[in-house]
């Protein structure tokens, strides 16, 4: 399997790169749901929100390595058997994509550190607080993180719903590319 990608698929990088952030963004939406059902008596009640800000930082990090990646080996190109609108429909989606995942973790940050604290990693590093005002930023940022979070979710499924309608429907390469393969390929992922 080649590193970088191809003008027929995706290379390893971007495949692990998407594959993880997909999981990723399911499991702290699954957890942020859970966590702010707990009760103060909860053993959950402190650890779920540090465990979700830790990896959230992790999600910052990762999603600029992610961009960073994205431009030294840039996407394939859309199939030849896409119409302009899909390849708009394309690119307007994944920008909404990396924009809400960006807007969701700064929204995070805000909240995490509207108390002035900053956001401890694992125990292995600090985040500093920059901006500050524990009233009003956690409140506000809190209800807009919800929203994005809901957002990147709906937006990520009509996303994986768009890929089935390609490769079922369409028979196209779309998902296969994504999946380390190409029609060309002999059905075992290389």
């Amino acid at each position: 399997m080649q590193l970088r990608n191809s003008a027929n698929r995706y290379g390893i990088i971007s495949m692990t790169l998407h594959w993880v952030f997909a999981l990723a963004v399911y499991a702290m939406f699954g957890l942020g749901l859970w966590m702010v059902t707990l009760s103060y008596y909860d053993g959950w009640y402190h650890q779920a929100p540090e465990l979700h800000k830790s990896i959230g930082v992790l999600l910052m990090m990762g999603l600029v390595v992610r961009l960073i990646w994205r431009h030294i080996s840039p996407p394939p190109p859309a199939p030849k058997t896409h119409g302009k609108l899909t390849r708009l429909g394309a690119t307007g989606a994944h920008i909404a994509l990396y924009a809400l995942l960006f807007a969701i973790l700064i929204s995070g940050y805000l909240i995490s550190t509207a108390d002035g604290k900053p956001i401890d990693v694992f125990g292995l590093f600090e985040v500093p607080a920059t901006l500050a005002d524990a009233g009003s930023q956690a409140d506000t940022a809190g209800v807009i993180h919800l929203w994005l979070a809901w957002s990147v979710v709906i937006l990520s499924v009509l996303h994986g719903l768009a890929a089935l309608k390609h490769h079922f429907i369409d028979k196209d390469d779309t998902l296969k590319r994504m999946l380390g393969r190409t029609s060309t390929d002999s059905g075992v992922l290389k």
